[in-house]
């Protein structure tokens, strides 16, 4: 069985040494230790899922197999490569990196050490999605909403790399990894804090495929909605539900009335997606499979979030928005 850590015990590093701890109960990993520079933190969860801490992620070297990352972006880049380059399986949060060269450095500190570089792309593991993916075929046009009401989380970065690059990576992935986005539009806006609260993005892709993507982190409510069209087809899905429904044209009846429109509602199966991501990196780890989400996929996503950003910026500029880089 793999050895595992989580390095970064906070709100949502947390969650990851739930499930690192369930794993082991199941004999499915041995989980080792957990890591973070709040002592107290470490000290909290390491009691709590009986494991050991550290504040030095260094000292796990050597010690374990696979690690989930959970740090501020910041970090990633100078906590992950060493560890790749030494051989062990990372699952880092999304983005990759602040930068593409900071991704290109953990790309190929995994190639060096011949590890696992796997990025939290959360959504791909979302149950509806997972039931859905098979039905799509040529997407055309997309309309998504990803709010969440305001939290003190996650704000050193905005909410292009904090909420919308989940959507940026999805339509990516559905339109065709290798289409690429010919042109973008964008817009927004600072409204709580000094970075990016809020923002829409248009994507234009070469296939002709159109997606509308709003981001927020300032609403009075959850959303995780999607939706898009495909020839001869509605589809619908609803992340934080977890349903997904395909709805087309119905056949005419035997008596010649006019046809009206059928809507299927997908099975979709009751798993928890950050323990079907975990899972699925460490299985691909313990038998040397692809990375189910890849450094190249994570990169993919974060080219396309540092595109929308700087479009964000020039439309800023021309309206006179102040908005800090």
């Amino acid at each position: 069985m793999l050895k595992t850590a989580v390095i970064g015990v906070g709100h949502l590093g947390r969650q990851h040494a739930r499930i690192h701890a369930a794993l082991a109960a199941e004999e499915r990993a041995r989980f080792v230790a957990v890591c973070d520079l709040d002592e107290d933190s470490a000290r909290s969860v390491a009691r709590e899922r009986a494991v050991d801490w550290t504040t030095d992620w260094r000292q796990l070297i050597g010690r374990v197999d696979a690690v989930s990352l959970a740090v501020p972006t910041e970090a990633h880049c100078e906590i992950a490569a060493p560890l790749l380059e030494a051989g062990i399986h990372v699952l880092v949060e999304k983005p990759i990196a602040r930068t593409l060269e900071e991704a290109d450095r953990m790309i190929a500190a995994a190639e060096r050490g011949r590890s696992l570089l796997q990025v939290g792309h959360l959504e791909r593991f979302n149950p509806a999605l997972v039931a859905l993916r098979p039905y799509v075929r040529g997407p055309l046009y997309f309309e998504i909403h990803r709010v969440g009401q305001f939290t003190a989380r996650s704000l050193d970065i905005d909410v292009v790399l904090d909420l919308m690059i989940h959507d940026l990576d999805i339509v990516q992935w559905l339109v065709g990894e290798e289409i690429e986005v010919t042109a973008i539009h964008a817009v927004g806006i600072p409204i709580l804090t000094d970075r990016i609260d809020a923002a829409n993005a248009r994507l234009e892709f070469a296939s002709g495929a159109v997606a509308n993507i709003t981001a927020s982190r300032v609403g009075t409510e959850k959303i995780r909605k999607m939706r898009f069209f495909q020839p001869h087809d509605y589809i619908a899905v609803d992340y934080a539900a977890r349903r997904a429904s395909i709805s087309n044209l119905a056949p005419a009846s035997a008596a010649g009335m006019w046809p009206g429109v059928s809507t299927k509602h997908l099975e979709v199966e009751d798993v928890e997606p950050l323990r079907a991501e975990i899972e699925a990196f460490l299985a691909a780890a313990e038998r040397g499979l692809p990375s189910p989400v890849s450094g190249a996929d994570g990169r993919r996503a974060l080219a396309l979030a540092l595109r929308t950003l700087a479009r964000i910026h020039e439309h800023a500029q021309r309206a006179g928005v102040p908005l800090e880089r």
